[in-house]
This record gives structure tokens, C-alpha cells and sequence, in this order.
């Protein structure tokens, strides 16, 4: 066995290899890598990951004298659109007729459509869907109303809901995406600094990793489509579908990814006598410089390419990325040495001992890089516990936990081998040049004990199963809303977009216990914040249609200060109530209490929080 600082045996029968020259397939990824730095940073957007609506015109809620003629919305950053971005229903429910989906004058962070030139009397309803930059479809609906409010529609209009087969496709395709990744960078790490003494074991894994991630990437490409239109998966295959993916940078970053793969592809699948031969330095370099190019194929489709400090969370992205893949593929592939490792022989003491140090480094790297990106996803401690993004963190948290329990386990069995296996490196020499060591001193190496052997073989198995969890998560937090922009929150300083305040909707149901005398009463303030703005009531009936009723009346209590109660001083206005002004003077959770009364005897009394923000 040869170990650092040794010279490998002079050969008795040596025999001349002929270099090939480099292919051009191995120029392939020195051409990509001039296009990753447009394609990573080129739409970089100074926002919070997630698009998330921040303003309309018309606004959410508000009764128009005249009709628009364009419904736009605000978003929290850049957007891309669809073909089906927009839909807008009359109030009769038909869909209307409107023009194609562009950007407004203020740039990539807003969406607009044109609206027909006549717009009957009544309430119209928009479904709305754009994919974020980075690259997941959001989707909502707004109201607004022409003259007067009118009674909701009978059957409401289609919800742009997820489609689940195309989602849970989707889903599947990128967490096997991750897993081949991990294998694929983790087994050539391993061989490259652990250096097992024999590494033909590996190639086959290595292969079905590689042929996974390109099978996975080949299907995230061909359902791109349906996800962001949320269709169903039996579009996916449509010449359209593929064609405008590949005009989206999520698309294009897939083929990039692809093309990358392609090299290694070849590579594996050569046999060994016809595979180019490169000088070792040579060869680690270009490995390292494809593991970073397959890196950024993800990190600048993710949450790392949209939000603040885009250049420095696709660095650290990227490298969270490498240090899971080299511990977590690393893991897998000495499990898998360990498997292919002859019990008498056992394996030697230096494979683990520098796999544990490859995974001290690793657990370093993933922890400084963790806590940032944890620190820009969430933007507060109170998103950790109130947004599922910060619930499945801390699900993911408690995962790692498991994990570097296990991997102490394993570091702690390695210390012991590797001090168990030095006297016998003392007591056996082996020479710095010459044949190898004869067979009765060879079987005398230092090997790792059978029974040790066995220990750590359970260590590292409870490793690699909490890995797979881990790895899910990951795979379902990159999928989520990032706790910052679920909460609306902003970092100080970053740059505020102009707009109209978003307007609080609350709706409160009320049952006076009388005939008649249920339903609901929708109160609308614009803005919804501290200020002055203005309320708007709307009060429903059970079959959900519009109730006249001949009283109500609307006031705000904020209890942590003492305030209160503020009425709001509402007037019918024939079908609805409105104040055109009132003020909120303090942040905080107020508590509305709307008095309905149905008839001269019978009234009824309901509350319900309201946040106000400043």
C-alpha cells in the first residue's frame, strides 16, 4: 500500500502509451463556462426570493367609478410571464377576452394586461399566475368592482391550482436530481483525496449516479412547462412547451447542465484502454472546475438567484452545495467500500482517517454557509416558527442534528483504528522503491480489525440514512417560500418599490339566531397600515348573494395600548357601507368589532383581529 510522501514501484516491463489528442467534446464545458456568468447573474434582481405581490391597480377590493383599462400588478421582484398569465372573469363568471401579457412600464417586476374597452356594471374577478426569478411559478386572484359591488358569481372561477401529478413528477425528478449529484461528487472526492486502494468497485455506482442526474435533468427540462402553467404532464411533450422552456433561463440552465454531462458521460462510458489520459494535476483541476459549473446550475436557479446579496448567496449556494455533496456522496461511497472490502483483508486505517477529515471540512463549510442562507431566507426569529418555511428548517436542523451524531460515532471508531493500525505501520516497512512487499508481509499491513470494521460500518450506515432525510428536506425547503418574503418583511435599506399600499381585507361571519339572520360581512381598509384611508363594508347573506341590512356599525380597539374603541362612523351608500376616511394612529393587533343589525330586534355583535402595519 502506498501512502504519502512514497514513490510507487519501478515497473519491470514498461510499454509506450500513445496520448490521443483531446477530443472536441472535452472543449464542450470550456465553452459552457463562458456562458454560466450571464445566465447566473444576467437577471439578478435585488428582492426577496419568491415573487410576492405587492401592489395592484386596480387595487384588491375597490369599487371603480369607470373601468379600467389595464389591470397591473407589482411584485416584490422580477417576474416572467406566461402565455395564461392572466384570466378575468365578469360577474357573471365568463371568462373575458383581454390582450396578451406584457410588462409595465416599470420594468421585469410588474405584470399588465389590457382590458376590454366596455366593462358592464359589477364585480370582476382576476387569477393571476408568473413564475419568480428564481424560478418557481407563484399564483393569486384580485377583485375589483365597476359602478357597484354585485353578489358572488354561482360557481366560482377555476383556481390556477397546482396540478398534483405534474408537482409530485417535478418534485421526484429534482430530489433524484440532488441524490445522483451528491453520488456522482461525492465518489470522485472520495477517490481523489481518500485514494482506496482499489477503485473499480466504484465505477459502476459512479455510472448510475451520472445516469440518474442525466435522466433527472432530461425530465425537469421536458416538465418545466406544465409546472410553471400548472398543467397536466400529458403537455409536457408538446413542440410549444419545449420550445418556450428553452427560452426561460431555468430552461436554459438545464441544457447547460445536460451539456456538462455529457464529457463525463462519455468518459465512464469508455473502456478503460480508450479513455484520454491526463496527468493527475490535470485532471483534479478539471474535475474541480466541472463540479463547480454543475454547482451553478442549480444555485443560480434557486432561491440564491433572487433576494439581497444575490452574488454572495450563489457563492454560498454553490459552496453548500459541493461541501454536501463531497460528505454526503463521500459517506455513500465508503459505505459502499466497505461493502467490496474482504473481511480478512480488511481496509486501510488511512481511507477513513481522511474521510473524516474530508467531512470535517465539509461539516464546516455547510454550518458558515447554513447560516447565512438561513439568515437571508428567513429575515427574522419569527418566521422561523410562523412560515413553513421556517418550520421545515428547523425539521431539516433537527435532521443534521441526527446526522453529525452519527458522524461523530464514525470519527470516534476512526480515531481508534487509526491509532490501533500504527504499530503496525512501525513494525512494517515498506520500501520507497522496488517490487511490492512479499505476500506473508503484505497480509501483515495495516488493515482495519474485523470487529472495529464492523462498528463503523453501522456508524456510517445511520449516516447515510439520515443523509437521504436530509436531502429530502433540502429538496422541500428549495420548494417553499422563503420565510422573508412569506412575511412581507424587507432588510433595511433595500430598495423599496412605488405602488399603491395593498388594501386588508377581513371577513367576519355573524348569526343573530333569528331566520334570515346569517352570513358574513366583509370589511375592506385602504390602506390597510397606520394612516388615514378609507373602510368599506360589504355584508353577505347566507346563500352568499349581497344582504341589505339597516344598521351597522364598525369600530377598532387596540388593547396592548389602551386605545380605544375608534369608530369607524360607516354610512349606507346603498348596497354596501364605506367611510371615506379614517385613521389608524398605532401599529399593532387591533381588535374590530362590527355590530350587524338585521332588523329592529334582532342584532348581533362579532369580532376578529386586525394587523396594521406602519
Amino acid at each position: 500500500m502506498l501512502r504519502d510522501g512514497d514513490r510507487r514501484p519501478a515497473r519491470r516491463h514498461t510499454r509506450s502509451v500513445t496520448r490521443r489528442p483531446l477530443p472536441a467534446l472535452l472543449l464542450l464545458p470550456a465553452l459552457l463556462l463562458g456562458l454560466l456568468p450571464g445566465l447566473v447573474l444576467g437577471t439578478a434582481a435585488p428582492a426577496s426570493a419568491h415573487a410576492v405581490l405587492r401592489a395592484s391597480d386596480p387595487a384588491d377590493g375597490t369599487v371603480l367609478r369607470t373601468a379600467p383599462r389595464h389591470v397591473t400588478l407589482t411584485f416584490t421582484e422580477s417576474v416572467g410571464l406566461l402565455t395564461d398569465s392572466f384570466r378575468v372573469y365578469d360577474p357573471r363568471n365568463h371568462r373575458l377576452r383581454t390582450g396578451p401579457a406584457g410588462h409595465a412600464t416599470g420594468g421585469s417586476g410588474t405584470a399588465r394586461v389590457s382590458l376590454p374597452a366596455r366593462l358592464a356594471t359589477g364585480t370582476y374577478t382576476v387569477a393571476w399566475r408568473v413564475v419568480s426569478a428564481d424560478s418557481h411559478p407563484v399564483s393569486g386572484a384580485l377583485t375589483f368592482s365597476v359602478g357597484r359591488r354585485t353578489a358572488a358569481p354561482v360557481a366560482p372561477p377555476p383556481e390556477r391550482t397546482e396540478n398534483g401529478a405534474t408537482t409530485a413528477l417535478h418534485t421526484i425528478a429534482r430530489y433524484l436530481a440532488y441524490l445522483s449529484l451528491a453520488l456522482l461528487l461525492g465518489t470522485a472526492a472520495f477517490v481523489a483525496y481518500c485514494r482506496p486502494p482499489q477503485t473499480a468497485h466504484l465505477r459502476a455506482p459512479a455510472l448510475a449516479a451520472l445516469v440518474t442526474l442525466v435522466l433527472s435533468t432530461a425530465a425537469l427540462y421536458v416538465l418545466r412547462a406544465p409546472y410553471e402553467e400548472a398543467a397536466s404532464p400529458a403537455t409536457a411533450l408538446q413542440l410549444s412547451a419545449l420550445t418556450h422552456t428553452a427560452t426561460t433561463r431555468p430552461g436554459q440552465l438545464l441544457l447547460v447542465r445536460l451539456a456538462l454531462l455529457l464529457p463525463a458521460a462519455v468518459a465512464l462510458a469508455l473502456p478503460g484502454t480508450r479513455r484520454v489520459r491526463l496527468p493527475r494535476r490535470a485532471g483534479l483541476a478539471a474535475a474541480a472546475v466541472l463540479a463547480v459549473a454543475l454547482s451553478l446550475t442549480w444555485s443560480a436557479s434557486d432561491h440564491a438567484s433572487a433576494g439581497i446579496q444575490v452574488p454572495a448567496a450563489i457563492v454560498s449556494a454553490t459552496l453548500h452545495l459541493l461541501a454536501m455533496a463531497a460528505w454526503l456522496g463521500g459517506l455513500a461511497a465508503l459505505l459502499w467500500t466497505f461493502r467490496h472490502t474482504p473481511e480478512p483483508a480488511g481496509l486501510p486505517a488511512t481511507v477513513p482517517a481522511r474521510f473524516s477529515r474530508l467531512a470535517a471540512v465539509s461539516v464546516t463549510v455547510l454550518a458558515l454557509t447554513g447560516v447565512y442562507q438561513s439568515w437571508r431566507g428567513l429575515g427574522s426569529w419569527q418566521a422561523l416558527t410562523d412560515t413553513t418555511y421556517g418550520r421545515t428548517l428547523l425539521a431539516k436542523l433537527a435532521a443534521v442534528a441526527a446526522l453529525l451524531l452519527a458522524a461523530a460515532c464514525s470519527r470516534t471508531w476512526t480515531a481508534r483504528l487509526t491509532r490501533a493500525a500504527a504499530p503496525a505501520r512501525a513494525h512494517v516497512p515498506e520500501p520507497a522503491t522496488g517490487p511490492p512487499l512479499p505476500p506473508d508481509l503484505a497480509e501483515s499491513a495495516p488493515a482495519v480489525p474485523a470487529v472495529p470494521l464492523h462498528l463503523l460500518r453501522r456508524s456510517v450506515l445511520a449516516e447515510a440514512t439520515a443523509a437521504l432525510l436530509v436531502l429530502a428536506l433540502t429538496t422541500l425547503l428549495t420548494s417553499t417560500v422563503p420565510g422573508r418574503a412569506a412575511t412581507g418583511s424587507a432588510p433595511a435599506g433595500a430598495p423599496v418599490t412605488a405602488g399603491i399600499p395593498t388594501a386588508s381585507v377581513t371577513t367576519i361571519p355573524f348569526d343573530t339566531g333569528a331566520p334570515g339572520g346569517r352570513g358574513t360581512v366583509q370589511i375592506t381598509l385602504d390602506p390597510g397600515r397606520v394612516g388615514t384611508g378609507s373602510v368599506q363594508a360589504v355584508v353577505y347573506g347566507a346563500d352568499g348573494g349581497l344582504s341589505t341590512v339597516p344598521g351597522l356599525r364598525l369600530t377598532l380597539t387596540l388593547p396592548s395600548r389602551h386605545l380605544g374603541p375608534l369608530d369607524t362612523r360607516v354610512t349606507d351608500r346603498g348596497g354596501y357601507w364605506s367611510a371615506p376616511a379614517f385613521t389608524l394612529p398605532l401599529p399593532g393587533t387591533w381588535t374590530m368589532k362590527a355590530t350587524v343589525r338585521v332588523s329592529n330586534l334582532d342584532q348581533v355583535t362579532v369580532t376578529a383581529p386586525l394587523r396594521v402595519t406602519r
